[in-house]
């Protein structure tokens, strides 16, 4: 997959989201053991938005609302809650964030509301929403398993030197 800060087009569609502060503050915050939160959202969102614009969805609400989807700023694996897990809660803080900083669509919305109905109970009301959370959960296990890859990379690449 290209890199995101080539296609001109998504860039557009996201450039006020990455050039707003508590976007921002997401690198600071670690996410799957191996990447940052900003990393991760920013994945998200442009492999959905690949996606949205080859399957003839939504790509802008999708971009968005997959950037917005972690806006919460806690440490997930420390910060506990009495109202409930942190799958149901973080899509209500996310949202209540993002609503700070742009107006969302109802699409949006449930994007970022709905992106854990695995976990959660809450069904999507758009397949977009189905989308961003299949991609979520994609990156989430890519990011976590990195290290191994890239060690398996380095393995395959020193096969393939001492073959030649």
């Amino acid at each position: 997959m290209r890199d995101w800060r080539e296609d001109t087009e998504y860039v557009d569609i996201v450039s006020d989201l990455l050039r707003d502060p508590a976007v921002q503050e997401l690198g600071q915050y670690v996410q799957h053991h191996h990447s940052d939160r900003l990393t991760h959202s920013i994945n998200v969102s442009y492999q959905s938005y690949v996606l949205a614009k080859r399957f003839h969805l939504n790509a802008r609400a999708v971009a968005r609302g997959g950037l917005l989807h972690d806006l919460f700023f806690y440490d997930w694996r420390e910060t506990k809650f009495e109202l409930g897990t942190h799958a149901y809660i973080h899509p209500r803080v996310a949202y209540r964030n993002a609503e700070k900083i742009t107006d969302l669509s109802p699409m949006e919305k449930d994007i970022i509301l709905k992106h854990m109905w695995g976990s959660t109970s809450a069904l999507p009301h758009y397949w977009e929403s189905v989308l961003v959370d299949m991609v979520d959960n994609y990156q989430a296990i890519a990011e976590f398993f990195t290290p191994a890859t890239e060690r398996f990379k380095r393995i395959k690449q020193r096969k393939t030197r001492k073959a030649n």
